[in-house]
């Protein structure tokens, strides 16, 4: 079985960068089988953006590697290291079955916008596993993700792209806009984990009243009230000081680990005793107030780590990471700690990914996690 391939370059450049990317993954390489194919991927940071054209182009040429998928964050990750705000990039090369996997490019309303072609291999197929990119900017994002990941029976992983410009995807081209990615039929196997970066400070509550993305009571109570007291007396004293810390989870009901998914507090309206969050709200949802914290969250992805560790059958021939911008160095303060992390407790293997606006696990979309997928 051929090995996976990556390669990890920073240069002044696009040139520079493609010029070590190529020869990275060249020189790291194998022969194909006869029943293989190379799938691509490419993760640049958001400083050279524009260039991502120019970058898939020359890999394109030189490494004899024509699928790829991949977008810009503002940091990229690839094994034992963290690239934020100069300019880097990621690649990957993944060898797998002739026919096993499915690129498709941007939707925007849902699965009606996939080619016959796409719906074909679906139907024929049954995808139980993907790999999506996301444009922030899009409505209705979650909306259609859940859609997709119901079209297509199958389990979904990704991210949002995160940039200070262009927001680009490449799903065989470059592109923007929407959702794109690759579905991979059952051959491909893959193992997948999710770590939290909040931690909660209290217990739930439920959402009695509400309007649009406003939080007005929980438990029959203002809502003000209640989340003053989970935060306690300190932090209610000056809710300046809980901005950015105190954030909105909201529980996924049928989730037998507890699972939940962070949304902003983005608003508190004193005199009414209001809360806004980054969502839309219904009456019966569940909520709980949750703090970002440091410790907590490496603690976390230890215990996730470790968790898919015991369920590899072996070493893992390749992965991708998919993190968000509020962790990396803004949470563990320094770059490279996620990183270490995962080859502290996996070992060195080729592994590529980036720090995103939202992070896509199991057809969600979280925030404040990391979301790591293993190919076995």
């Amino acid at each position: 079985m051929t090995s996976f391939r990556s390669a990890q370059t920073e240069a002044e450049d696009w040139a520079g960068i493609a010029k070590n990317l190529a020869e990275g993954l060249n020189a790291s390489g194998g022969m194909l089988g006869k029943e293989e194919t190379y799938l691509g991927f490419l993760y640049v940071t958001d400083v050279i953006a524009g260039d991502l054209a120019s970058i898939l182009t020359y890999l394109r040429q030189t490494t004899d590697i024509e699928d790829w998928i991949g977008t810009v964050g503002i940091g990229i990750c690839a094994s034992g290291a963290e690239y934020f705000d100069r300019p880097a990039a990621v690649a990957m090369a993944a060898p797998l079955p002739k026919d096993s996997y499915f690129i498709f490019p941007p939707i925007e309303a849902g699965f009606e916008d996939l080619t016959p072609e796409s719906r074909e291999w679906i139907t024929k197929t049954s995808p139980p596993f993907g790999i999506v990119h996301g444009d922030p900017n899009t409505p209705g994002t979650a909306a259609l993700l859940e859609d997709l990941g119901v079209q297509t029976s199958g389990f979904l992983v990704g991210g949002l792209s995160a940039s200070r410009g262009p927001y680009h995807q490449i799903a065989g081209q470059i592109s923007s806009g929407g959702l794109s990615g690759v579905l991979f039929a059952p051959e491909v196997e893959v193992a997948t984990g999710l770590s939290q970066g909040c931690l909660p400070v209290a217990g739930a509550h439920v959402v009695s009243d509400c309007l649009d993305n406003v939080i007005i009571g929980l438990d029959g109570e203002n809502a003000l009230d209640v989340f003053k007291d989970d935060i306690g007396e300190l932090l209610s004293r000056d809710l300046n000081r809980a901005a950015g810390y105190i954030q909105a989870a909201f529980l996924i009901e049928g989730s037998d680990t507890g699972d939940y998914v962070v949304r902003n507090l983005v608003g508190i309206d004193p005199a009414r005793g209001w809360l806004a969050v980054s969502e839309e709200v219904e009456a019966g949802d569940r909520v709980m107030f949750v703090r970002r914290d440091p410790k907590s969250a490496e603690e976390d992805m230890k215990s996730m780590i470790e968790g898919l560790k015991r369920r590899l059958p072996g070493p893992p021939r390749g992965g991708v990471y998919f993190s968000c911008v509020a962790r990396g160095p803004n949470m563990f303060g320094e770059e490279g700690r996620e990183m270490s992390l995962i080859q502290d407790h996996l070992g060195d293997f080729p592994l590529v990914g980036f720090f995103g606006n939202g992070e896509i696990s199991n057809n969600r979309l979280y925030g404040y996690t990391g979301v790591l997928a293993l190919f076995l």
